[in-house]
C-alpha cells in the first residue's frame, strides 16, 4: 500500500488529494483546496508552505507528487505559479517525500486517455476511477488526478522490474531487477 498526496499548486488556490494505492487499485482518502488569502505573495506562499506540511504530518503519505509548470501567455502568472510549487515541493521535501513532477497533458492522459481532456472530463474520471459519489472540486480533483497518474508510473516501473528513485524532482530508473 502507499499514500500518495497529488498537488495542483497555484497562486491563488492550491489543490491536493490524496490516494491510497494497493496494487492495480486506487482508493480515495481526502481532498480539498487550499484557499490563499488576498495581499502580498509572500504570505500566501506561507500559507501553502504550511497548509501542505500540515496536511502531510497529518495522513502521513510517502510519496509526493505535483502538477508541473504549463506555459502561460502573461510571465508574471508562471512566475507565481512557479512559486507557488516551490512552496509546496519545498513543504514535501522537508518532511523528507520523494517528490515527483507531472506535466498536465501526462496526467490527463493518465487518467482520461487524452492529453487534450477538459477539466470537466479529468473531474468525470477521477470520480469513476475513485468511485466517489459526486465529482470533487475542480482544483481537487485536478491534484487527484496527479496523484492518480503517479500511482499509475510507479505501477507500471515495479511492473517492468524496474527499481526507480528521483533525481530534481523527476522519476529516474537506476535499476533493472532479473526477472
Amino acid at each position: 500500500m502507499t499514500l500518495i498526496l497529488g498537488i495542483d499548486p497555484g497562486s491563488r488556490k492550491t489543490g491536493f488529494g490524496i490516494i491510497k494505492a494497493i496494487g492495480s487499485k486506487a482508493e480515495y482518502v481526502t481532498s480539498g483546496i487550499i484557499r490563499l488569502p488576498t495581499g502580498e505573495l509572500p504570505a500566501r506562499l506561507k500559507v501553502i508552505f504550511d497548509s501542505v506540511a500540515e496536511i502531510i504530518a497529518e495522513y502521513e503519505p510517502v510519496e509526493m507528487a505535483v502538477e508541473d509548470i504549463f506555459f502561460a501567455r502573461d510571465p508574471r502568472a508562471a512566475l507565481k505559479l512557479g512559486q507557488a510549487r516551490g512552496a509546496a515541493i519545498v513543504a514535501g521535501v522537508t518532511a523528507g517525500l520523494p517528490v515527483a513532477e507531472y506535466a498536465a497533458r501526462s496526467v490527463k492522459q493518465s487518467v482520461v486517455g487524452t492529453g487534450a481532456a477538459s477539466k470537466e472530463q479529468v473531474q468525470h474520471m477521477v470520480k469513476q476511477l475513485l468511485k466517489l459519489p459526486s465529482a470533487p472540486a475542480e482544483d481537487a480533483a485536478d491534484a487527484l488526478a496527479v496523484a492518480l497518474c503517479h500511482a499509475q508510473t510507479l505501477r507500471t516501473a515495479t511492473s517492468m522490474g524496474i527499481q526507480v528513485r528521483y533525481s530534481k524532482g523527476r522519476l529516474k530508473e537506476i535499476e533493472r531487477s532479473e526477472v
